[in-house]
This record gives C-alpha cells, sequence and structure tokens, in this order.
C-alpha cells in the first residue's frame, strides 16, 4: 500500500456530491514547497493535489474552504489524460482516508480528524473555543460560527 500525506491549502470550497448512492466531498489541496536554486534565487514550486474524500459523513464539509490549511492523507492514484491539443498530461488524485483541519484560515476555523476507514471522528487539540465538536455539528450545518 502506498499512503500519501499532505499539509496545503484549500484552493477552492468543497463541493459535496453524490455517485451512484455514494457521497463524496471533493476539494483540491495546493502545497507550496520554497527552495533556493542553483544562482541563490528564492522559488516556489506548488503541487495541486485533487482529493476525494468517500463518506457519508458530510459535517466536515461546511469547514473546507478556500483557503484553509489541511491535513489529508489517503492512497495516491495518478490519472493520465488527453489534452485538446493531443499532447498528455497528468493528474495527482488522493482518495483520502483522513481529513484534519489546521486552523490556517485567519477566522481561526479548524480543529477536528475525519478518518474514513471507519468514518470515526477524533477531536483534536481546537485552534479556536468557538468552533463546534463533532457533537455539536447537526446535518445540515444552518449557523456557522463564522
Amino acid at each position: 500500500m502506498i499512503k500519501l500525506q499532505v499539509i496545503g491549502n484549500l484552493g477552492k470550497d468543497c463541493v459535496t456530491n453524490n455517485v451512484n448512492g455514494k457521497t463524496v466531498m471533493n476539494f483540491t489541496v495546493a502545497h507550496t514547497e520554497r527552495f533556493r536554486d542553483a544562482q541563490g534565487n528564492q522559488k516556489d514550486k506548488t503541487i495541486w493535489v485533487d482529493c476525494a474524500y468517500w463518506s457519508d459523513r458530510t459535517g466536515i464539509a461546511p469547514y473546507l474552504r478556500k483557503g484553509t490549511q489541511v491535513y489529508v492523507e489517503g492512497n495516491p492514484e495518478i490519472r493520465t489524460f488527453t489534452k485538446n491539443d493531443g499532447t498528455y498530461g497528468a493528474s495527482l488524485t488522493l482518495r483520502v482516508q483522513t481529513v484534519q483541519l489546521l486552523g490556517g484560515r485567519p477566522e481561526g476555523s479548524g480543529g477536528g480528524d475525519y478518518s474514513g476507514g471507519n468514518n470515526n471522528y477524533t477531536a483534536a487539540p481546537k485552534a479556536n473555543n468557538n468552533v463546534p465538536s463533532s457533537n455539536e455539528v447537526n446535518e445540515p450545518v444552518d449557523d456557522l460560527p463564522f
């Protein structure tokens, strides 16, 4: 088994869909690495990871907003495709098993670990006391704390 761990920021809001009767949350995580090239100039290299989190526990979806810092863990898949101009491309997709909010947004959202294997929720240390625990999040979430 290959397992991939990524810490980064969401590039867009999470989208929840139903596929063949199952729920999937799709989001994109950007991981930026800073380094110096041979001339000593600082460079940034960003890797975008498309994430698919198959789970009926969608309570975390409202917190997966653009800019939120997250930790995701799961099994990677490389998908190849042909572009409109005839050239080949590839994308990295992660079948997510665990999502943890790291609270990287200015509003202080975050603190929770959603494990996809058995859909258990384990509370992580909260960055902000105004963030509800999993017991306080009722489906659907109407009043978000931010």
